[in-house]
């Protein structure tokens, strides 16, 4: 049951972008960065955990799940450190992500000579 439910949401995500997509004139980066500050609004409201709980890996996976990251370890450094918590908890979670997307793509590009 847990494949299906995760399968579901992570299935909805992308019929989801892939509709904002084909219908308005937003790009990619456009809809990625929307999907992220949704993901981020919903933690804020503590509405990504209950997702989280019903969905399991499935709300881990897509886009908005890197809003939640952001926002969580935000407000969870944000109790303990006061103001200067919030760029301290948005990078504290995110940051083995974030590192390993500039090693790979440092590696590819490396690795992969341009056509042109």
């Amino acid at each position: 049951m847990n494949y299906l439910m995760s399968f579901l949401f992570c299935g909805f995500v992308c019929l989801l972008a892939q509709l904002i997509y084909e219908y308005t004139r937003l790009t990619p980066g456009h809809i990625t960065c929307t999907f992220v500050v949704v993901g981020a609004f919903l933690d804020l409201f503590h509405f990504y955990d209950e997702l989280v709980k019903i969905f399991h890996a499935g709300a881990l996976l897509p886009i908005t799940s890197f809003g939640h990251s952001l926002m969580h370890g935000a407000m969870h450094m944000t109790e303990e450190f006061g103001v200067f918590g919030l760029a301290m908890g948005m990078f504290d979670l995110t940051a083995a992500g974030i590192s390993s997307a500039i090693l790979f793509a440092f590696l590819i590009a490396v690795i992969f000579k341009p056509r042109s």
